[in-house]
């Protein structure tokens, strides 16, 4: 069998930059990675790399940065005022902060420091890389059709379910609305 849209793989894999430095493997973890292929749960070019790919087999990509993690976007550089942070927090450039802002969780750098505010990268710390990746397929399902009762269904629960297939939702669709999109999918 090879891999198709929509099957769950399981697949182990190295990634490095362009220069060979290491920025993830499943087997420093020990344990592959699942997804559900063409989920939109894994960047582009990853997803698009397994397909036709069968169980035990090896190959190497390169992935540009648009089918990656994206160019750099200027526009996601933020000043934050200083008194956003605990009293004791000890700033450094370069170091990494979580957060949760108006649009939910947030990863971002510190890229500058002033006296009363602090400029933030948003930016996704790979964004405007080329990607290299060694995957190896470890195992293919087939994903059997799920029927679910969307009516039954809390709002979150199907906004999740659409986002998944990619569908153009958000959260201030109505539950109507997300259904509809849907069952039109």
């Amino acid at each position: 069998m090879k891999v198709e849209n929509g099957h769950n793989v399981q697949v182990h894999y190295k990634g490095t930059l362009s220069d060979g430095t290491e920025f993830d493997s499943s087997h420093r973890r020990g344990q592959p990675l699942g997804f559900r292929v063409g989920s939109r749960r894994m960047i582009p070019g990853f997803s698009e790399a397994v397909l036709g790919m069968a169980t035990g087999e090896t190959k190497s990509v390169t992935l540009p940065m648009e089918k990656a993690y994206g160019p750099r976007d200027p526009e996601a550089l933020q000043t934050v005022p200083r008194q956003a942070f605990n009293d004791d927090f000890e700033f450094e450039v370069g170091g990494m902060i979580q957060g949760n802002g108006p649009r939910g969780p947030f990863l971002a750098k510190i890229t500058e420091i002033k006296d009363t505010s602090i400029l933030l990268d948003l930016n996704h710390p790979l964004a405007g890389e080329e990607l290299n990746f060694e995957i190896e397929l470890v195992s293919i399902e087939e994903d059997e059709p799920v029927l679910y009762d969307y009516k039954a269904m809390k709002k979150s629960q199907l906004f999740e379910i659409a986002k998944e297939q990619g569908l153009s939702v958000n959260t201030r669709s109505t539950k109507a609305q997300i259904i509809n999109a849907l069952q039109s999918a």
